[in-house]
């Protein structure tokens, strides 16, 4: 059942325009003016309007521009004794549906408001349809669902006064989506102020929040604002909360309770209006039990929930959308001359596995585009995955604990028995691939390495004759 308001301050037009639309199925809702017409816009968000506009107490147009600005999905039908071709041409720029002049016929008035109430689902279906194929998004680069669901999280957090805890790996872009929340919210044109807790020193953290007065401490030589104060009707986003130290998170708990604090130093306190915005590389949970993080904290804070996925987790369509996206934004600004990657190194940044992220995927595009020349990003040109690839055998044939996985095969048991570091990185890569059934890119994957990798160490066994 749609909801119909009419707006029209002739009640026997009023009561025509009802009893024509009485079998339709319609909650239909009547005022007689202007004002009454607002406010009923606000309390039953009408799914159309049949708008008179000549009102007692203002012209319809200024309805008309409330609907068009706010009320997108509204349906407006414009009804007036007084039509003219320039009022009707006004009223269509202004989001009107039709334009019918008094007197109506009943056929009219039902055949419009149907086509009217059915362009307006269409819309809706539409930019459904676009927004679950966004490519770009406050920022964010990518269009599997997982990012889908994200977008649609922060779009929907923005609009609350709620706080909002991001989780995530490193690199995943957490200050990214809590500018996002801010930027979509009320408060936009606000502060925003980032402080990131692991970036301070633990002594000086809570002078960054809270601020201080002359003579706080040794080398307080005038009052200084602290990132609460700054936020002020805006949003404070604590990066890596669970670096902050256990006694400063209680008086953070305090100030986000009351919206109150004092400066350090000042027996005075001060009122603020802040949103709260934080994020953590760990796992919120763990650093509870840890004793990283109060619990009364956490719950307090992670009120809407924001976990951005791994890159190695978003598909290959993403990695790919990002690594062009960084391809054109780095040659630009390196004034390089690359435009396109080879399908084989596309192949490769699929099945690499990223520890680092976006922000890995980007230095290592903007470390190629600076090291070579071309149009084309080739294979030969992805050394510096090769010795990232070689750095990480090095530590897992090094390491005591990742050994002990091959301890039967590889560890010595005496001197005689130690074998070259490259013996062992081969034996390491033999046994991923036997593992695996041979698949280079599945044994790549578990090693943490990529596949040029293992070709090119076959080929130097070959050449050394210890394959």
């Amino acid at each position: 059942m749609k909801k119909i308001l009419i707006i029209e301050d002739e009640e026997v037009m009023a009561a025509t325009l009802d009893e024509y639309l009485m079998h339709s199925m319609h909650d239909i809702h009547i005022v007689q003016n202007g004002t009454d017409g607002i406010k009923a816009i606000e309390q039953i968000k009408p799914d159309a309007v049949l708008l008179d506009l000549n009102l007692p107490d203002m012209h319809g147009f200024e309805i008309l521009k409330l609907l068009h600005k706010n009320h997108k999905h509204c349906a407006v039908i414009v009804i007036t004794g007084q039509a003219s071709m320039s009022a009707a041409v006004d009223a269509m720029k202004l989001g009107a549906h039709d334009f019918v002049p008094k007197p109506v016929s009943p056929e009219r008035l039902r055949v419009s408001l149907q086509n009217a109430l059915e362009r307006v689902e269409l819309q809706e279906i539409a930019q459904n349809f676009e927004k679950m194929s966004r490519k770009n998004f406050q920022g964010f680069i990518g269009k599997s669902p997982k990012m889908q669901a994200v977008y649609s999280l922060i779009e929907n957090a923005a609009q609350s006064k709620a706080s909002v805890f991001i989780t995530g790996e490193s690199g995943t872009g957490k200050e990214l989506a809590a500018r996002a929340v801010h930027e979509l919210s009320s408060r936009a044109n606000k502060p925003f102020e980032v402080l990131n807790c692991a970036a301070i020193p633990h002594n000086l953290l809570e002078s960054e929040i809270f601020g201080h007065v002359r003579g706080a401490f040794t080398g307080a030589t005038a009052d200084r604002e602290g990132a609460a104060s700054r936020a002020d009707g805006g949003t404070l986003f604590l990066d890596e909360l669970g670096e902050m130290p256990i006694d400063l998170q209680a008086k953070l708990l305090r100030f986000i309770q009351s919206g109150s604090f004092m400066p350090v130093g000042d027996s005075r306190q001060r009122d603020v209006d802040v949103r709260f915005i934080c994020a953590t590389n760990r796992d919120p949970m763990n650093a509870v039990r840890e004793g990283l993080l109060r619990e009364d904290l956490y719950y307090r804070l992670n009120v809407v929930p924001v976990y951005l996925p791994p890159l190695r987790d978003r598909g290959a369509e993403d990695i790919k959308l990002l690594a062009q996206h960084f391809l054109e934004e780095i040659s630009r600004e390196e004034k390089k001359e690359f435009t396109s990657f080879s399908e084989e190194v596309l192949e490769l940044f699929v099945h690499y596995r990223w520890s680092g992220n976006v922000r890995e995927l980007e230095n290592t595009i903007r470390c190629i585009v600076v090291l070579n020349k071309g149009e084309t990003i080739e294979l030969e040109m992805m050394n510096v995955l090769d010795q990232e690839a070689e750095r990480r055998l090095e530590m897992l044939a090094t390491d005591a604990q990742g050994a002990q996985v091959f301890a039967d095969q590889f560890l010595p048991v005496s001197e005689l028995d130690i074998k070259p570091l490259e013996v062992y990185e081969r034996d390491i890569i033999l046994a991923a691939l036997s593992a695996c059934n041979g698949n280079i890119t599945k044994a790549s994957r578990r090693l943490d390495i990529n596949p040029a990798t293992i070709h090119r160490k076959q080929k130097q066994w070959k050449e050394r004759g210890i394959s």
